[in-house]
């Protein structure tokens, strides 16, 4: 679910405080404006994964190739996001919102109408280029709009429940629509929302000065996403390729080596993309690995959930939907905790693990689900636990990966925040696609692969397969934040640029 409810598709630091000024008259319409297009850009990450199951009927693509439908909007979004925050320095925030509104409405369109896969997959790459200009964007116009600090800190905090609010609202809304109309329709919904804000954003927002000194790291921009883009297209190959053919390791090798290059190039650019000092310190850097397994084992498993809550108990989508929503509370319940009452009395050092202990405890107990199983006695009761587990990882990560960095690195920071998510995201429904279609292959050899009850229990295998590597993602993660986290409290620097989490 890219990003769950709370998988937060723009987490944001204020870099320096704007200059204070008349504040803008129109400002909360600002704020509204801002906000409908973040949840548009949030909604996308979970809208269609609901509708999947019907779009791939419709459409008749394979079980490999279905996870590209969540990859390629997460893909293009978190590896052009550090470029995307450039482009609205270099061209201009409102001309750069105002753009990737339209190009955002454009990509739905054409997903909407797509008649084979591969346009679909294009459209879904599309919204995440645009998305990744939308969204930097949005932040810095929340930022320089809001000169009061009281003010800021209420449009921030409406903000973050917006992001935070879209993913739940993203399940059920797309469980709607393609229960009462169609699955495209849950990406035409897009129009709606990218035609108000555009309305409203060509009248209201003011146009802001171009930073003249910002640079684009072009060579920069080019490997990480290039090595990205080896790496989960080597894992997808897998599953149609296998592990020894030379188009499934040649392109991690290609992927491995471009971001060997991309690491050495930022220890060289006088303008690096993202400056490798952010990413160095222990806690920083244990959070963004946090954050890359998190989005790993998070996307991964509501791919084959919401598979198994509809082919094999034949949940409606809008069923399937609400189904979600107890692990999203859950998650929002213990992130809340996490930040305001564990981590500023234990640390992150005991918190983190748990978490990560509990979503691995959540993905094996889905191991166990089967043909028969009920909502209440089987699903529900790891949802809630893999939900707690979530939470507890997901806040003081997030927070942790952008405290104590200087100004000038905040807002680069930030940006690096989404992009491990979205990333993680994308490998790990890449790998986890791989690993669940080659069970399910070995499963069926020699089977009768007509027989329906085989092919129900061909599917579960599948599934579990993948609840256990998602268990295993997080098992390592788990040892990973319990090395690499400092013991005690983190220590709040009142000098450090003021942060933001949505």
């Amino acid at each position: 679910m890219s990003k769950t409810s709370t998988d937060t598709a723009a987490t944001a630091t204020v870099s320096s405080l704007p200059t204070a000024g008349a504040p803008s008259p129109h400002r909360w319409w600002i704020l509204a404006v801002i906000g409908l297009a973040q949840l548009m850009v949030v909604l996308d990450s979970t809208i269609v994964n609901i509708a999947l199951p019907s779009a791939q009927k419709d459409l008749g693509f394979s079980d490999g190739d279905r996870q590209w439908v969540v990859t390629a909007y997460a893909l293009a979004f978190g590896s052009l996001l550090l470029l995307g925050g450039r482009i609205a320095d270099l061209f201009g925030r409102k001309m750069t919102f105002l753009v990737g509104l339209v190009g955002f409405a454009g990509a739905s369109a054409l997903g909407g109408a797509a008649g084979s896969f591969e346009v679909l997959i294009v459209a879904r790459a599309a919204q995440g280029l645009f998305g990744a200009l939308l969204a930097p964007a949005a932040l810095s116009l929340l930022t320089t709009t809001f000169t009061d600090a009281k003010e800021r800190a209420k449009a921030f905090g409406v903000y973050g429940a917006i992001a935070g609010a879209g993913g739940a609202i993203g399940l059920l809304l797309g469980g709607f629509l393609t229960e009462h109309l169609d699955w495209r329709w849950t990406l035409y919904v897009n129009l709606v929302f990218a035609a108000v804000a555009l309305v409203g954003g060509a009248l209201l927002l003011q146009r802001t000065t171009r930073d003249k000194s910002a640079r684009i790291d072009i060579p920069g921009a080019v490997l990480v996403s290039g090595g990205l883009f080896c790496l989960v297209y080597g894992f997808s190959n897998a599953e149609s390729h296998d592990w020894s053919s030379v188009q499934t390791w040649g392109f991690l090798v290609a992927g491995a080596v471009l971001l060997a290059a991309f690491t050495w190039w930022q220890t060289r650019a006088a303008h690096p993309l993202l400056p490798l000092r952010v990413l160095l310190d222990r806690n920083r850097g244990a959070s963004f690995v946090s954050i890359l397994i998190t989005g790993a084992g998070m996307f991964g498993v509501f791919l084959f959930l919401t598979y198994y809550l509809q082919q094999s108990l034949g949940y409606t989508p809008i069923k399937t939907g609400l189904a979600f929503l107890p692990m999203v509370a859950a998650l929002m319940l213990s992130s809340t905790l996490a930040s305001t009452v564990l981590i500023p009395r234990f640390g992150p050092k005991a918190i983190v693990p748990l978490g990560m202990g509990l979503a691995a405890a959540g993905m094996a107990w889905l191991t166990g689900l089967g043909l028969d199983s009920g909502y209440t006695t089987d699903i529900l009761p790891p949802l809630i636990v893999a939900g707690l587990g979530l939470g507890l990882v997901m806040a003081p990560a997030m927070s942790l990966a952008t405290a104590g960095v200087k100004a000038e690195d905040a807002g680069v920071a930030s940006a690096a925040v989404n992009t491990m998510q979205q990333v993680g995201g994308s490998l790990g429904t890449a790998l986890l696609n791989t690993l669940s279609t080659s069970a399910v292959t070995d499963y069926l050899s020699g089977r009768n692969p007509k027989d329906l009850t085989v092919l129900a229990q061909a599917g579960l295998e599948g599934y579990s397969t993948a609840y256990w590597w998602s268990a295993a993602f997080f098992a390592a993660g788990l040892l990973i934040s319990v090395l690499l986290y400092r013991r005690g409290t983190p220590a709040h620097d009142p000098d450090a640029a003021p942060v933001v989490h949505m």
